[in-house]
């Protein structure tokens, strides 16, 4: 008796909390501009899209299409494409895909860079109710055949680009070809054009996106994340971030990524033009801006990072008429220095979001928090729980790191790799970071909880010894991990790309470390490279440092 009552209480106290979610997500996609008077005939459109497909870009699409089917929905290499166009493009694409065997239990991979392929297919198998398998860019061959197999892709669409690391992959798998030529099967647009012969399902079954962890630290894992059951994962993240219905937005960071795809969904739900390219360049990136007139980008640190290493005189005459109003960062860490720098440059636009593929959202930090608190990874949005605990699980005082943890209203279903699950505690998700909070409510992140290391019976981050450095005029980037030591156990090892002209000795780099943290933080190893590895969204590989 005592059991049901508890699931009673708990099921009522879920439906409001909700409720007041939903609440929220409505007032604030009012003040965005979403939510306004329409026709009837357009808004009967809408709702038949948002039931047939739920909270989906599959909704997005069909429900911009009755909305406004002659906006601008894309804009890539190409040209551009309305949303009428992305809704019927999508819809013989999908009777194409079911034609091949696609449907709901079954999953298609996508392997492409930031184009139209990329969101058609997503659209697609939304309309079928297909899972939909975000395969990192940066996938080795024998990583991405594991990938495949593991999963039991049955087709892969992909850019003719990464032909080679898709040779080891089953030749039961069909590999379709979403730009470029060279790939067996077809391609993407020839089965646009090819149509399919049954009706679209009416309302099918929601499908799920599987998105691949980093890979930074290991092989990578599949993250299945469920389609949500209201618009509150919306208005969390609106209530710190806020968007405009309808006003262009730049999405430079990967679709392929749990940013980019964010991005992705909340540009579809905005009605907004969608501005996509392939590749990243720093003066491109700006200028896009500007011709595209954004009003928002989203994009991860190491772009901004890039476009202030452009020389002055190529960004004189950009930015001057145009200003994007947001410049949303997210996917690795953002140094204190840089937001400052970029700030400085182009004004008070920042935002960062800190999260994971696990627990998509925890912390977003505005402007105000980056002046105040340069290296902060921000405060918990409207209807996220963020507690620092300790090892017993116990809240610790502000200050006083510890191991982070949230919840909250975006599912997350568990890995695809039996085996493989995140920690947990009181019915919150662990992201694996330590940190601590200040007297202002600001998150500040030390570092990764396995990144530590015991030296000489000290536990050392590597974060803050990589925050002093990035600090330095002379360091470009620097990435600091532990390395085993026959003496202390382990130690800090530093790898550093200088700044151009610079130059600099492992002592002064030693010296800098020694004079603002403790002896066991200072680095017996400094490597000077020419570039740091990283992953897609900028993430620094740490496996492949090496001495």
């Amino acid at each position: 008796m005592g059991r049901a009552v508890a699931a009673a209480v708990g099921a009522a106290q879920r439906l409001a909390e909700q409720a007041v979610g939903s609440t929220r997500a409505v007032v604030e996609l009012a003040r965005s501009g979403v939510v306004r008077p329409i026709r009837p005939d357009r808004m009967i459109g809408m709702g038949g899209g948002i039931f047939r497909y739920g909270f989906t870009v599959a909704a997005g699409c069909a429900a911009g299409a009755a909305r406004h089917p002659d906006r601008t929905a894309i804009v890539d290499e190409i040209g551009w494409l309305s949303y009428g166009e992305l809704h019927r493009r999508t819809d013989r694409l999908a009777r194409a895909l079911a034609a091949t065997g696609i449907g709901p239990g079954t999953s298609i991979g996508v392997l492409c860079r930031n184009h139209r392929g990329a969101v058609e297919v997503q659209v697609a198998a939304g309309k079928l109710g297909a899972d939909v398998v975000l395969l990192n860019t940066g996938l080795p061959a024998g990583q991405l055949a594991s990938v495949a197999d593991e999963l039991e892709l049955g087709t892969i669409v992909a850019d003719a680009e990464f032909g080679e690391v898709l040779e080891r992959v089953p030749r039961s798998c069909q590999i379709v070809t979403a730009w470029g030529a060279g790939l067996d099967d077809t391609s993407l647009e020839e089965l646009v054009t090819r149509d399919g012969p049954d009706p679209l399902p009416l309302r099918p079954p929601p499908g799920r996106t599987i998105v691949l962890t980093s890979g930074t630290t290991g092989p990578p894992k599949g993250a299945k994340r469920p389609a949500p059951s209201s618009l509150t994962p919306i208005g969390a993240v609106l209530s710190a971030i806020p968007l405009r219905a309808g006003s262009p937005v730049l999405i430079a960071a990967p679709l392929l990524h749990t940013w980019g795809n964010a991005a992705l969904q909340l540009a579809l739900l905005h009605g907004a033009p969608i501005v996509l390219s392939r590749r990243f360049d720093p003066a491109g990136f700006v200028r896009t801006v500007e011709r595209e007139r954004c009003d928002a980008v989203f994009a991860v640190p190491v772009m901004l990072q890039r476009v202030l290493e452009l020389p002055a005189g190529e960004l004189e005459d950009v930015w001057e008429q145009h200003r994007p109003r947001i410049v949303a960062v997210s996917g690795s860490a953002l140094p204190g220095s840089l937001a400052t720098a970029f700030m400085d440059r182009f004004g008070d636009v920042l935002y960062n979001l800190y999260g994971s593929t696990e627990v998509s959202w925890v912390s977003i930090a505005g402007p105000a928090d980056l002046r105040a608190a340069p290296g902060t990874a921000g405060k918990a949005p409207a209807g996220t729980r963020l507690v620092v605990l300790d090892d017993n699980d116990e809240p610790v005082a502000p200050g006083t790191d510890g191991r982070i943890f949230v919840g909250n209203d975006m599912p997350f279903e568990g890995y695809t790799r039996e085996g493989s699950d995140v920690e947990r505690a009181g019915g919150l998700l662990g992201t694996g970071d330590v940190g601590h909070v200040d007297g202002e409510g600001r998150l500040h992140l030390t570092g990764r909880a396995d990144d530590m290391i015991v030296s000489g019976g000290e536990n050392v981050h590597p974060g803050p010894v990589e925050e002093l450095l990035t600090a330095r005029p002379e360091v470009r980037e620097a990435a600091v991990t532990g390395v085993d030591d026959d003496e202390y156990g382990q130690r800090l090892a530093a790898f550093l790309v200088l700044a151009d002209g610079a130059s600099t000795s492992a002592d002064d780099v030693r010296g800098w470390v020694r004079a603002e943290l403790s002896r066991f933080a200072v680095p017996r190893d400094v490597t000077f490279v020419d570039e740091l590895p990283r992953n897609a969204t900028g993430k620094v590989v740490h496996r492949e440092l090496h001495s």
